[in-house]
């Protein structure tokens, strides 16, 4: 273990490890096989990079993502690690000349996508090689249940068939505990070690909003994050176009990323979101898996992800650095009846339709929650927690609650007087005596349920309809067009059986949260006057270097290390060393420079 603590110091310049990265490098450098979940920003990579500076030969990372290995591989080199990867970005030259390093061992590590790794040629490659281990990040692709199934991941079983001695990592931040048996079962990890740290995510804030106005009700969120790197999520490439144009009309530098844009384009714009400070990403799920920004202070849903393991894996991509983050979304009954009606046209089996019905019902329940949304996100994933996170919208604010039996039974009686054909806005018209051309075609103002519900507005209504889909009191009609359905247990309602508290919608009024400063778009650091302009002296001349190198400018230091660096202002090249994050290989490249930036603050 002492030689582990060594190498943690000399490169990565860390005294210590953090969770259970220790147990993990020990185990994995000792050669056993290990299956570890921890969450975005934990410190997974370092789990398999550290093991593969003690073992011999060189390490094998199978990643899926382009972006991410040069990332990856930058930030080792600046650490003065030998690394390198294949994928189809190099040019025939310089992938023979990473294969001649890697045949004749002047590498460390050696990142390759799981399509190339399964090529004969490549196959033929690691037999002539001295392999320390492989590592497989994001192992929840092997899941064909999950949201970002790669079938190639499934055929790496042939690791083990046909390197039995060489030590197998699989790492993933996402995955439930049906993935988790999955992963075992395809990667043939039956015998491996398990390390499950935490899925919490304390310095992130869960914030759900009832969807109105969502572009405007996005805009009043970014109010506040000027000068902030984020992501906005949406669920179509169409509505990404719109809602990053219309950002970018009101002065936000907004690009959007989506599968149908030419790969180029995508390929700058993931560039620049990766290298210039305060870019806001508005993209499809095609953008994310992977991206190693530190810096990213907010994600944002516009509609619905798929599945809580989506919302999850999405929103852990803001605060990697752990200072303050946000998550944000937007929720309408809407987007629940597009993902069903999305479920049920796949050409996926029952089995599969079943499971992302279920999966559906929780990600609607969580939306729904009355109480903290960090124990109901965490309890997903078989997680206890005490609640009251006071990083949650409902701890933060908590939510009025009303005995909302009489307005459920009058909604549940509208929709089976109407037929059970129509949809939330329709009910929402009869009950409130509305004059509308579809009411009157249908004769529903002569139905005894037409305006029994003025004493609610139309968005009440909509809260009460999302509440009774997400309790299991209506269902929605997919081939129906999105009607309203009454269920088994509606009857207990009409009853009188059963008695239903609901939630009360409330405007939320803007809100400064603490530890924010939503003038310089910077989250607080604390620090005093002085420190602080030592700080903004050091990324000044943190972002110059980048620029010159053509490197994301986290790959020089975090922000964090430089926080530190401006607190203790070392006045010499020792007392630098001691810094977390300045390893030796950064302190003799970097080290006059740094000094220099402090002493011109």
């Amino acid at each position: 273990m002492q030689a582990a603590l060594d190498t943690l110091r000399h490169v990565f310049g860390y005294d210590a490890f953090r969770g259970e990265q220790g147990d993990i490098v020990h185990h994995v450098a000792g050669g056993g096989d290990a299956l570890v979940l921890m969450p975005t920003g934990g410190g997974k990579s370092l789990c398999y990079q550290l093991p593969a500076l003690l073992r011999q030969g060189t390490a094998i990372v199978v990643s899926p993502l382009i972006a991410l290995m040069q990332d990856q591989v930058e930030a080792l080199r600046q650490l003065g690690v030998r690394a390198a990867f294949l994928n189809s970005s190099l040019d025939a030259g310089t992938a023979q000349a990473v294969e001649r390093d890697f045949a004749s061992g002047a590498l460390d590590l050696l990142y390759v996508a799981p399509e190339r790794l399964l090529t004969p040629r490549f196959l033929s490659l690691l037999d002539e090689a001295r392999i320390a281990l492989f590592a497989i990040d994001e192992a929840h692709c092997v899941s064909q249940w999950g949201h970002d199934f790669r079938p190639e991941y499934r055929q790496l079983t042939l690791l083990h068939e046909r390197w039995p001695e060489v030590p197998r990592i699989a790492l993933t931040a996402t995955a439930d505990a049906p993935t988790r048996r999955e992963i075992v079962e395809r990667l043939a990890l039956e015998d491996a070690r398990q390390f499950v740290s935490s899925f919490d995510r304390p310095n992130i804030t869960y914030t759900v909003v009832a969807k109105a106005d969502s572009k405007r009700q996005l805009l009043d969120f970014l109010a506040e994050k000027r000068g902030q790197s984020g992501i906005v999520y949406c669920l179509s490439r169409r509505k990404v176009e719109q809602i990053a144009g219309d950002l970018a009309a009101k002065g936000v530098v907004a690009l959007p990323y989506h599968a149908g844009l030419d790969a180029a384009v995508r390929a700058e714009h993931q560039r620049r979101f990766l290298r210039e400070d305060g870019i806001v990403m508005v993209a499809t799920i095609a953008f994310g898996m992977g991206i190693d920004k530190p810096d990213v202070r907010f994600v944002a849903h516009l509609d619905l992800p798929k599945s809580l393991e989506g919302y999850y894996q999405e929103t852990g991509r803001a605060g990697r650095d752990g200072d303050p983050a946000d998550a944000w979304m937007a929720y309408g009954l809407g987007d629940a009846v597009l993902l069903q009606k999305m479920i049920e046209e796949s050409e996926s089996g029952e089995e599969r339709k079943r499971l992302e019905r279920r999966k559906l019902d929780a990600l609607i329940g969580y939306c729904e929650s009355t109480g903290c949304r960090r124990q109901s996100l965490l309890a997903y994933f078989g997680e206890a927690h005490p609640g009251a996170c006071g990083r949650c919208d409902n701890c933060i604010e908590p939510p009025r609650s009303w005995d909302g039996t009489v307005a459920a039974q009058k909604a549940l009686s509208c929709v089976y007087r109407t037929g059970q054909r129509f949809g939330a806005a329709h009910v929402i018209d009869v009950l409130r005596g509305a004059d509308t051309q579809k009411v009157r075609q249908f004769d529903h103002d002569r139905l005894s349920v037409y305006g029994v519900g003025e004493d609610l507005d139309a968005k009440q209504w909509r809260s009460v309809m999302r509440q009774l889909v997400a309790g299991g009191w209506l269902q929605v009609d997919v081939e129906g067009h999105g009607a309203l359905r009454l269920t088994s247990t509606s009857a207990d309602v009409l009853k009188g059986n059963a008695t239903l508290t609901l939630r009360a919608e409330a405007e939320r009024a803007p809100r400064t949260r603490r530890g924010r400063t939503p003038t310089t778009g910077e989250p607080a650091t604390d620090l005093p006057s002085d420190a602080q302009a030592r700080f903004e002296s050091l990324r000044l001349w943190r972002a110059s270097v980048a620029r010159e190198q053509n490197v994301p400018a986290y790959v020089i230091f975090h922000d964090a290390t430089l926080r530190q660096i401006a607190l203790a202002e070392p006045s010499d090249l020792d007392a630098l060393a001691h810094i977390q994050g300045v390893g030796a290989t950064k302190l003799e490249r970097y080290g006059r420079d740094v000094l220099d930036a402090l002493a011109t603050a």
